[in-house]
Protein backbone atom coordinates (compact mmCIF):
# COMPACT_ATOMS: atom_id res chain seq x y z
CA UNK A 1 0.00 0.00 0.00
CA UNK A 2 1.42 3.52 -0.69
CA UNK A 3 0.94 6.39 1.50
CA UNK A 4 1.52 9.62 -0.51
CA UNK A 5 1.65 13.63 0.83
CA UNK A 6 0.48 15.89 -1.44
CA UNK A 7 0.54 19.77 -1.92
CA UNK A 8 -1.08 21.33 -4.42
CA UNK A 9 -0.83 25.41 -4.56
CA UNK A 10 -2.51 27.35 -7.24
CA UNK A 11 -1.36 30.21 -8.37
CA UNK A 12 -2.51 33.21 -10.28
CA UNK A 13 -5.77 33.40 -8.21
CA UNK A 14 -8.05 36.44 -7.39
CA UNK A 15 -7.10 36.26 -3.83
CA UNK A 16 -3.97 34.67 -1.41
CA UNK A 17 -7.08 32.43 0.60
CA UNK A 18 -6.27 29.01 -0.94
CA UNK A 19 -9.23 27.58 1.37
CA UNK A 20 -12.27 27.15 -1.52
CA UNK A 21 -9.61 25.39 -3.69
CA UNK A 22 -9.03 23.30 -0.69
CA UNK A 23 -12.26 22.11 0.21
CA UNK A 24 -12.77 21.62 -4.11
CA UNK A 25 -10.31 19.04 -4.02
CA UNK A 26 -11.13 17.15 -0.96
CA UNK A 27 -14.70 17.02 -2.87
CA UNK A 28 -12.23 16.08 -5.89
CA UNK A 29 -10.85 13.26 -3.45
CA UNK A 30 -14.56 11.86 -2.39
CA UNK A 31 -15.38 10.74 -5.63
CA UNK A 32 -11.95 8.66 -5.90
CA UNK A 33 -11.99 4.97 -5.80
CA UNK A 34 -9.73 3.08 -3.99
CA UNK A 35 -7.83 5.61 -1.64
CA UNK A 36 -8.41 6.73 1.96
CA UNK A 37 -7.38 10.58 2.56
CA UNK A 38 -7.23 12.96 5.63
CA UNK A 39 -6.69 16.67 5.34
CA UNK A 40 -4.25 18.15 7.30
CA UNK A 41 -3.45 21.93 8.07
CA UNK A 42 -0.51 21.89 5.30
CA UNK A 43 -1.47 18.80 2.95
CA UNK A 44 -3.06 15.90 2.09
CA UNK A 45 -2.43 12.11 2.92
CA UNK A 46 -3.64 9.50 0.38
CA UNK A 47 -3.52 5.27 0.72
CA UNK A 48 -4.15 3.26 -1.55
CA UNK A 49 -2.92 0.99 -3.91
CA UNK A 50 -0.24 2.95 -5.94
CA UNK A 51 -2.48 2.99 -9.60
CA UNK A 52 -5.64 4.68 -7.39
CA UNK A 53 -3.18 7.11 -5.70
CA UNK A 54 -1.68 7.99 -8.97
CA UNK A 55 -5.09 8.96 -10.19
CA UNK A 56 -6.19 10.59 -7.03
CA UNK A 57 -2.93 13.03 -7.69
CA UNK A 58 -3.84 13.57 -11.02
CA UNK A 59 -7.47 14.20 -10.01
CA UNK A 60 -6.04 16.63 -7.78
CA UNK A 61 -3.43 18.33 -9.50
CA UNK A 62 -6.29 19.51 -12.17
CA UNK A 63 -8.89 20.63 -9.77
CA UNK A 64 -7.90 24.44 -9.48
CA UNK A 65 -7.63 24.79 -13.19
CA UNK A 66 -11.11 23.94 -13.11
CA UNK A 67 -11.72 27.08 -11.25
CA UNK A 68 -9.85 29.44 -12.39
CA UNK A 69 -6.35 29.14 -11.58
CA UNK A 70 -3.79 29.81 -14.30
CA UNK A 71 -0.89 27.73 -12.63
CA UNK A 72 -0.54 24.76 -10.09
CA UNK A 73 2.42 23.84 -8.29
CA UNK A 74 2.31 20.37 -7.15
CA UNK A 75 4.20 17.85 -4.36
CA UNK A 76 4.27 14.74 -4.02
CA UNK A 77 5.88 12.65 -1.34
CA UNK A 78 5.64 8.52 -1.35
CA UNK A 79 5.89 5.95 0.86
CA UNK A 80 5.22 2.62 -0.83
CA UNK A 81 6.09 -0.07 1.08
CA UNK A 82 6.07 -3.67 0.03
CA UNK A 83 7.32 -5.58 2.40
CA UNK A 84 4.20 -5.55 5.02
CA UNK A 85 0.96 -3.55 5.38
CA UNK A 86 1.16 -0.23 6.83
CA UNK A 87 -0.86 2.67 6.64
CA UNK A 88 -0.46 6.20 8.34
CA UNK A 89 -2.20 5.31 11.27
CA UNK A 90 0.14 1.87 11.93
CA UNK A 91 3.29 4.53 11.46
CA UNK A 92 2.29 6.87 14.13
CA UNK A 93 1.45 3.85 16.57
CA UNK A 94 4.81 2.87 15.66
CA UNK A 95 6.45 5.94 16.69
CA UNK A 96 4.16 6.60 19.81
CA UNK A 97 5.27 2.81 20.95
CA UNK A 98 9.04 3.57 20.73
CA UNK A 99 7.78 6.48 22.66
CA UNK A 100 6.36 4.82 25.61
CA UNK A 101 2.92 5.80 25.19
Amino acid sequence: MAIAEVTVIPIGTATTSLSTYVADMQRVLEKQEGISYELTSMSTIIEGELSFVWKAIAALHEAPFLTGAKRVSTSVKIDDRRDQVSSSKQKLQSVQEKLGG
